[in-house]
């Protein structure tokens, strides 16, 4: 028998990448904010972007979950209480923390809170689980590191109602569960504050000691070698492995990823898990539509992880650091409202959208007669011509839009739903 339907966990970095993350399937959310994550270049959330995006959230019935997840130091602990406080006020589903210190802050402080215990506990047995159930946590992040028997293992061996969470899709560390010094060590950098530089997909090479300025390649290959470099990992063609193992919230990497990424992803899982829970037939016939959406997200090349044994050579990159990316962000449909909620008193346009046009941030350059897709949520495409672009703040005309960030009305051969995303296919050079 099947247990229940897994949570589906999405990252986001901002407001507008949450409410992307909602639209296209996610049941829970994790974001950080200003203080004590570990995405300190995430644009993240203040206390008025925090309760606005749990308002937003619980209004679409999906839960919000807050990273507390750095290694604290005593002037951290310092301003600890102040920062539980404030959470508590503002009311997430749950703290991610990944400090003992932290966490007997929040179990002080914020009692009532559901409190999940990061990745960066190196949780890889059945004991971890249960030191932190019997300390009052609900919920426990598992080590990267684990293979599917291992977390069967641990289903069979803790409390119903304590929870599994693993990652199921995103980029991988070659740190074991992210405890890396390599940043800190080369730039200063810490990653287990924040801060991280990601030197691990750097380019390396060989140098001998009293031979200064001559590098030698650590591979016979002319582009240097970036040995440090994994694979990012994807699980869906392997749903229903997941499912029998007994993990209760898949979780996908990125609160540093745009729309289209999170877009893109969550609808691919959202699709997969919905197909499997209404039959297995269905998801195996459906395979190929996972397999070709998966790959038009921006990604290195995929790798299973840990799941099947020990990962090996084959889970990394050994010639590129460079991303495959096949399709590009051009915006996300907006209301006027939200077209000019940052905007300045003279940026303000003195006309509502046009009839038939839509409202837009440009992301990148799209032009008139450009065949563009309109993403919907089912995992299907609409393809659809570009018919006019105006100026949302002169009215004004235009053949294309060459400026990020450009507040734009923009008409289509086929009207797009509020907060869907647009995209074009990547020209190849």
């Amino acid at each position: 028998m099947k247990r229940k339907k897994p949570e589906l966990l999405l990252p986001a970095g901002n407001l507008e990448t949450l409410r992307t993350a909602i639209r296209y399937g996610a049941d829970a959310v994790y974001i950080g904010g200003e203080a004590f994550s570990l995405r300190a270049k995430a644009d993240n959330f203040d206390k008025e972007k925090m309760s606005e995006a749990v308002a937003y959230a619980h209004e679409h019935g999906v839960r919000v979950y807050v990273t507390v997840n750095i290694f604290a130091h005593n002037a951290d602990l310092k301003r600890m209480d102040d920062y539980i406080l404030e959470l508590k006020d503002v009311g997430p589903d749950a703290l991610i923390i990944s400090d003992p210190g932290v966490f007997m802050t929040a179990k002080r402080l914020a009692p009532d809170m559901e409190i999940h215990i990061s990745t960066q506990m190196n949780n890889t047995n059945y004991g971890d689980y249960l030191f932190w159930h019997g300390l009052g946590a609900k919920r426990v992040v598992s080590a990267r590191e684990l293979s599917l028997s291992e977390l069967s293992e641990i289903r069979a061996s803790i409390p119903e109602d304590m929870e599994i969470e693993t990652f199921v899709h995103g980029a991988m560390c070659m740190a074991y569960s992210g405890r890396c010094l390599l940043s800190s060590f080369l730039t200063g950098r810490d990653s287990n504050r924040g801060a991280c530089t990601h030197p691990c997909r750097w380019k390396y090479a060989l140098c001998e000691e009293k031979r200064e300025g001559q590098y030698f390649p650590i591979e016979e290959d002319e582009r240097g070698t970036y040995i440090f470099n994994s694979r990012d990992l994807c699980m869906i063609e392997h749903i229903p492995e997941l499912c029998g193992a007994g993990i209760d919230s898949f979780k996908v990497e990125g609160r540093m990823k745009t729309e289209l990424y999170v877009a893109s992803v969550a609808r691919c899982y959202r699709r997969a898990i919905d197909d499997y829970f209404e039959s297995e037939e269905l998801y195996r016939e459906n395979l190929p539509l996972y397999r070709e959406e998966i790959r038009k997200c921006t990604h290195r090349e995929y790798t299973t992880g840990f799941f099947f044994g020990r990962a090996g050579a084959e889970a990394m990159i050994y010639d590129s650091s460079t991303y495959v990316k096949e399709y590009t962000y051009l915006g996300t449909v907006v209301t006027k409202e939200e077209l000019f909620s940052d905007a300045e008193e003279e940026e303000l346009p003195g006309a509502s959208c046009p009839e038939g046009f839509f409202g837009l941030v440009q992301k990148n350059k799209f032009s008139v007669g450009d065949e563009i897709e309109i993403m919907h949520a089912d995992l299907t495409n609409e393809r659809a011509r570009v018919l006019e672009i105006r100026d949302a703040v002169s009215g004004a005309s235009m053949d294309s839009c060459p400026h990020a960030k450009q507040r734009l009305y923009v008409k289509l051969e086929a009207m797009p739903g509020q907060g869907e995303i647009l995209r074009t296919e990547t020209l190849k050079e």
